[in-house]
């Protein structure tokens, strides 16, 4: 027999095995229904240490073609112990501080030989038209653009790997904010978010109910929060985007059941992109894990393009929508995918900092994201970590 504890999924395709991580039982037999030509799961086994096992039965009808997958509901029950939405599932819900916004220090230094975004040349909160040149629609990056944008987000990488070693407890957020700075600055490329209409600092951190924007300030982390880290840079004339959560001290089964749909509806959503696709199926794929999982998923703050500018199209909702004006995925265009998913309600309160976003019942919120490239036969993450 196969001890199904801690198992570790895998993602396949013609190119590349990448591991998602180690989900339950549970949550691994759903992955599975729904992607079952291109994931499998490797289980410790005493006997046969690298035995794999994929995926059986009628679920191999939910592969990649998404068509499928959003009308295939009764398979999915099949798959997910006692067929019940999580939320129904009585969990004791773990002790959280509710925060709100500190101290935030000064603005910290950027030394003249940095190259700048066009932004930071004027001190004067400027309206996005006025700090971005974006295109009126979602533009084909060059070889040289491709080039540009995998080398800034590995320094995203970078930068993001660093400043998590330090989510412990007794950290300040601004402590967390300095080490993005160092660090971005050590790799000769301006943190993204200084500056950026006028935002104080050069990384937000999001703790617990705050769901977004947080402003790092002088509170220490706490054993049982949960952070979100939000690092852009500006690299030699393109920005690099991507976001983790991350536990402070040991999850609890609650927080880490969170953290996994989070991270699951990023990569489900990733999974479907590819030329031809329709940007409205991202946020298709999300609505139906958040439906199937009893979280909910923020309607209001989408994923974006980017490349030489920070923000700009196309607009990745990441509820079900009907939005048409995006069209479908082509080669060549980058963005972002970035949901934000709770668990409790979708609504928030945006404090007096003009920045900080709240959820308004108090819940906490958790989310993931990478920047992507558009291939002419799939998807590549560029903010992937290399390994």
């Amino acid at each position: 027999m196969i001890s199904y504890h801690g198992l570790k999924l895998v993602f396949r395709d013609s190119t590349k095995v990448q591991r998602l991580g180690t989900y339950s039982y549970t949550r691994c037999k759903y992955l599975m229904c729904c992607f079952s030509s291109s994931l499998y799961v490797e289980a410790n086994h005493s006997h046969s240490p690298n035995m794999r096992h994929r995926s059986e039965s009628g679920c191999s009808l939910l592969h990649r073609n998404q068509h499928l997958f959003y009308h295939k509901r009764n398979i999915f029950s099949k798959f997910w112990k006692n067929a019940q939405k999580r939320s129904k599932i009585k969990v004791e819900q773990p002790f959280f501080e509710k925060v709100l916004p500190g101290c935030v220090s000064t603005e910290r230094v950027v030394p003249s030989h940095i190259q700048v975004p066009s932004y930071t040349a004027s001190a004067t909160v400027l309206s996005e038209e006025a700090i971005t040149v974006p295109p009126s629609t979602p533009d084909i990056k060059t070889k040289t653009d491709i080039d540009g944008m995998r080398q800034v987000c590995q320094i995203a990488r970078k930068v993001l790997n660093t400043a998590a070693q330090a989510v412990m407890p007794g950290v300040k957020t601004d402590e967390i904010d300095k080490i993005v700075h160092d660090t971005a600055i050590s790799l000769k490329s301006y943190p993204s978010p200084l500056n950026y209409k006028g935002f104080p600092k050069s990384v937000c951190t999001s703790v617990n109910n705050v769901m977004c924007h947080g402003i790092p300030d002088d509170r220490p982390l706490q054993t049982g929060d949960i952070i979100n880290i939000d690092v852009t840079v500006y690299h030699e004339g393109y920005h690099g985007d991507l976001s983790e959560t991350y536990v402070v001290g040991t999850p609890d089964p609650k927080t880490v059941d969170l953290l996994a749909v989070a991270k699951l509806c990023r990569d489900a959503a990733i999974n479907i992109c590819k030329p031809g696709e329709k940007y409205s199926q991202i946020g298709e794929v999300i609505s139906y894990i958040c439906e199937e999982t009893g979280y909910g998923v923020v309607p209001d703050f989408c994923g974006h393009g980017i490349g030489k500018y920070f923000h700009g199209p196309p607009c990745i909702i990441h509820c079900r929508n009907s939005e048409i004006e995006e069209g479908i995925m082509v080669p060549g265009v980058t963005f972002t995918i970035e949901p934000i998913i709770t668990e409790g309600g979708t609504e928030f309160v945006i404090l007096d900092d003009g920045w900080t976003v709240v959820s308004k019942d108090g819940s906490r919120s958790a989310q993931f994201e990478h920047t992507i490239l558009i291939t002419d036969t799939g998807v590549e993450v560029l903010t992937a970590s290399v390994t």
